[in-house]
């Protein structure tokens, strides 16, 4: 398959679960404020995008600035992130989160690559979210979902998340990059999943080699 094939199949899949994953519910939650959208991110690791809303939106309704977040205690914290798992990692992060972003940066969310780097709890795959949300940098989010379908898919071989995004940045038209994330964690989580993913009702299933699969439904 030439290169101009091969992008023609990829847009064709990133077409079809766009259509079949129009929006995300993270993003539908909290996007319309970087604030909560990062904290949101970082709540996510490790969670489920559900119990992630439901935490986030439990701790928004009495904290939604870095401000307020350091009016609650430990404890408060806590309990509140206790439902989703390194409830203490956490706190302890976050905490030290909007100490900085309110000292460094006034108490605003900075959208630079190497500030955002800069900051506790965040690393590649959350600034390339932000950056894609916000400045519109054609960034791909590697997380495990993205790594696991773009291998399955046949589409690269790579063996850690910088090296997935490094090929994919490279073969995925710019256009179409900003989605990747929102559209597979989606995928990963509801049909393409680790183990025995849902192959018979995946939309998809023409275009992928599934590679790795031993078993599938």
């Amino acid at each position: 398959m030439d290169s101009q094939q091969s992008q023609e199949k990829i847009v064709e899949t990133l077409s079809i679960l766009r259509t079949q994953y129009p929006s995300h519910p993270m993003h539908d939650a909290f996007a319309h404020d970087p604030w909560k959208m990062l904290v949101a991110v970082i709540l996510s690791q490790r969670a489920t995008d559900l119990a992630t809303i439901k935490v986030a939106s439990t701790l928004y309704a009495q904290a939604d600035t870095p401000q307020k977040l350091l009016t609650l205690s430990t404890q408060q914290l806590e309990s509140i992130i206790k439902p989703i798992g390194f409830f203490h990692q956490k706190t302890r992060g976050l905490q030290k989160l909007a100490n900085i972003i309110i000292k460094t940066h006034a108490g605003q969310v900075p959208l630079e690559e190497p500030a955002l780097l800069a900051l506790p709890m965040v690393g590649q795959k959350t600034t390339n979210i932000m950056l894609s949300l916000y400045t519109g940098t054609p960034k791909i989010a590697v997380d495990i979902h993205v790594h696991r379908i773009s291998n399955r898919l046949g589409w690269i071989n790579s063996k850690t998340p910088k090296e997935t995004e490094k090929k994919l940045t490279k073969m995925i038209p710019k256009d179409w990059i900003a989605i990747v994330n929102q559209i597979f964690v989606r995928h990963g989580q509801e049909i393409c999943r680790p183990i025995s993913p849902k192959c018979s009702i995946c939309p998809i299933h023409h275009l992928c080699k599934r590679l790795g699969v031993s078993s599938h439904r």
